[in-house]
């Protein structure tokens, strides 16, 4: 059983970053003993990371558990945007880590929402005071995550899945002709390339390259070296660039019709929520009416959206609390 002798290691493994936590454990509360985040790219493998982080640790791990972008099958992932794989069986026996597992990395966010507080949530949309049932999560980041939260009217059981690489539906002839321009660079266009931080950079090119917006040379320079994704949302928050506006707004009615699609598939009435980086640092804009009507917006069914909750994820830590739980729960089993 750990105690304060022992640690539990959680990761959030992502595309860009990889972040790792070591967590004490007191009678069923898990606290954060120290944390530290890795440029996943610049590593040749999560192992790689770990022996970074836990070079001067003199404390033993009793359980691991690392959220993957992917899908995993028997302890074994691919994370979707890296180079390397995570194979929880060799992480057991490098490390010396009696109890060590996988989840996609939805499947970690969505354990973690009951480990937050409600200061840990912006709410978009208040929905039914009364909401009950299926939850689901959709998080856009370097690419789109989502997942399920089943209510057997105890107790949530998350499932992970694959809907963010699902084909993309357009609503509109712009947006028709956004897939048309997409489909002749990647064959299939999936919400990812759309509804993600590669998807706000696509949006972009695609205004650009049609003539339906003007790029201004400043903006131009700064993507030459810069992360798109932040500096198109920067101008597009200070109102510096109409084409950085327009690009957002296609952005988050495509993240509000796709969130609203897995709320439907999943029958979110107890709750949506929107995880990832993106939704909290574009807080003011989620809060528009570009994304709560593209949500909505569901024909016969629209009055159902509006009975759903939905709420943004504040706290980064979700996905690290989710999987530290998943360990310990584990660990005690």
């Amino acid at each position: 059983m750990p105690d304060k002798s022992h640690i539990i290691l959680a990761g959030d493994i992502g595309g860009t970053k990889s972040n790792i936590a070591a967590f004490t454990v007191v009678g069923d509360t898990l606290t954060i003993d120290r944390n530290q985040r890795f440029p996943s790219a610049s590593y040749p493998g999560l192992n790689a990371i770990l022996r970074e982080f836990l070079e001067n640790e003199k404390r033993p791990v009793m359980a691991a558990c690392f959220g993957v972008p992917g899908p995993v099958k028997h302890g074994r992932a691919k994370p979707t945007n890296l180079s390397w794989g995570v194979d929880a069986a060799e992480l057991s026996s490098e490390f010396e880590i009696p109890y060590v597992t996988i989840l996609n990395d939805l499947a970690a966010n969505a354990y973690g929402i009951s480990q937050l507080k409600p200061a840990d949530f912006a709410i978009i949309q208040a929905g039914d005071p009364e909401a009950e049932g299926n939850r689901c999560i959709v998080s856009p980041g370097t690419g789109l995550g989502e997942a399920g939260l089943y209510w057997d009217g105890k107790r949530y059981h998350v499932w992970a899945c694959e809907g963010g690489h699902t084909d993309f539906g357009p609503r509109n002839d712009l947006e028709i002709a956004m897939l048309e321009y997409l489909i002749k660079q990647f064959g299939h266009v999936s919400y990812e390339r759309i509804a993600s931080g590669m998807g706000i950079e696509n949006i972009y090119k695609f205004l650009r390259d049609t003539g339906r917006g003007k790029e201004l040379p400043k903006i131009a320079a700064e993507l030459k070296d810069g992360d798109a994704g932040v500096i198109i949302s920067k101008y597009a928050e200070n109102g510096l660039c109409p084409m950085c506006v327009q690009t957002i707004e296609i952005f988050l009615g495509c993240l509000g019709a796709e969130a609203g699609n897995m709320a439907l598939k999943a029958m979110a009435t107890g709750g949506v929520f929107l995880g990832g980086g993106i939704p909290a640092k574009l807080l003011s804009q989620v809060k528009s009416v570009a994304f709560t009507h593209a949500f909505n917006d569901k024909g016969r069914l629209s009055g159902l959206m509006a009975s759903m909750p939905v709420k943004v994820i504040l706290n980064d830590q979700a996905a690290l609390l989710g999987a530290a739980r998943y360990a310990l729960d584990g660990a005690k089993a």
